[in-house]
C-alpha cells in the first residue's frame, strides 16, 4: 500500500496539483496548510489542518496523528519576521539549534529538511509526486529566441549561477546584455514587475531561472507557470529560460499554449548552457 503523503502547502497552484495527483493515484494524503500563504481555494475540500509557520510542533503532531509517512513541501512561502513567526517551543528550539545557518535560504531549508527527517518522516521531492513537472530541454510552444535573446539567456545563466552560489536567489532579468535585476527576497513576480519599470528601448529582455548550485532538489526548485508568463508579457519581456531538469513547470501544455498566445518563448536550457 502506498504510504500516506503529507502535503505542506505554501502559496500558488502547485499544492492543488499534488492534491489532484494523489486523488488520481488513490494515494492517501493530508494537507498541512500554512496560514497566510496557502490559498483556501486551491486546497478546496481536501483533508487539511491549518497552522502558522511558527507552529512546527503542532504541525508534526498533526501529521503523525493522521498517519503521514512521507512529506512533500510545495508552494512559495514568504519568510516572516520573528514577530510575525511567533514561534512555538519546537520552532524556537529549532532556530536556537541552527543559529546563523538560518540566515540564508539554502541553510534554512536544509535545516528544515533535517528536522522533518529526524521526526521520522521521509521528505520527497515534488517530481516524485508529479512526474511531468520537471522542465525538459527545448522549446515550450512555437516561439523561439533570436540571436539577441540567446545572448541574453547565456548572460542570465552566468548571473543566475553567481547569485545562486551566494544563496541570493534563482532568477535574473537581462535585456540587451544588461542585467536589469536579480531575485532576492521579493520573489520572481515582483522582480519581473520591477524590471518592467527599468526596461530600455528596443528588444525586450528575458527571464532566466536556474536552481542554485548544490541545492537540495527536494526543496524550493525554481518554478514557472502561466501566471509567470503573463507577468513577463506585461513587463515587456520576450521570453523565459529555465533549467532543464532543475526547474518546475506548472502544466507543460498550458504553459506552451499561453506562451504562443502571448508571443513569448519558453525554453528549457541545459545546465551547461
Amino acid at each position: 500500500m502506498t504510504s500516506k503523503l503529507g502535503i505542506v502547502a505554501g502559496g500558488g497552484e502547485f499544492p492543488g496539483l499534488v492534491i489532484t495527483a494523489c486523488r488520481a493515484q488513490n494515494r492517501p494524503f493530508h494537507v498541512l496548510a500554512l496560514s497566510g500563504h496557502a490559498d483556501p481555494a486551491v486546497i478546496g475540500d481536501a483533508p487539511v489542518d491549518w497552522i502558522r509557520l511558527g507552529e512546527a510542533g503542532t504541525g508534526f503532531k498533526l501529521l503523525k496523528q493522521v498517519g503521514v509517512e512521507e512529506v512533500v513541501m510545495i508552494g512559495p512561502v514568504r519568510r516572516p519576521t520573528l514577530r510575525e513567526l511567533a514561534p512555538d517551543f519546537r520552532t524556537t528550539r529549532f532556530f536556537a539549534k541552527v543559529g546563523l545557518k538560518a540566515l540564508g535560504d539554502d541553510g534554512l531549508l536544509r535545516a528544515v529538511a533535517r528536522e522533518i527527517e529526524e521526526e521520522g518522516f521521509r521528505l520527497v521531492g515534488i517530481d516524485q509526486v508529479l512526474e511531468d513537472c520537471l522542465a525538459v530541454p527545448g522549446l515550450y510552444g512555437a516561439v523561439a529566441p533570436d540571436a539577441q535573446a540567446e545572448a541574453d539567456i547565456k548572460r542570465g545563466v552566468e548571473v543566475a549561477r553567481g547569485i545562486g552560489v551566494l544563496d541570493v536567489g534563482q532568477a535574473v532579468v537581462v535585456q540587451q546584455g544588461i542585467v536589469l535585476g536579480v531575485e532576492a527576497i521579493e520573489g520572481t513576480d515582483r522582480l519581473i514587475r520591477r524590471c518592467g519599470e527599468l526596461r530600455r528601448e528596443g528588444l525586450g529582455g528575458v527571464l532566466v531561472k536556474m536552481k542554485k548550485p548544490g541545492q537540495d532538489r527536494r526543496l524550493d526548485l525554481p518554478t514557472i507557470g502561466t501566471a509567470t508568463l503573463r507577468e513577463a508579457a506585461a513587463a515587456g519581456l520576450r521570453g523565459i529560460a529555465i533549467e532543464a531538469g532543475g526547474a518546475l513547470v506548472l502544466g507543460r501544455e498550458a504553459v506552451a499554449a499561453e506562451a504562443d498566445r502571448l508571443g513569448l518563448f519558453v525554453l528549457g536550457v541545459e545546465a551547461a548552457c
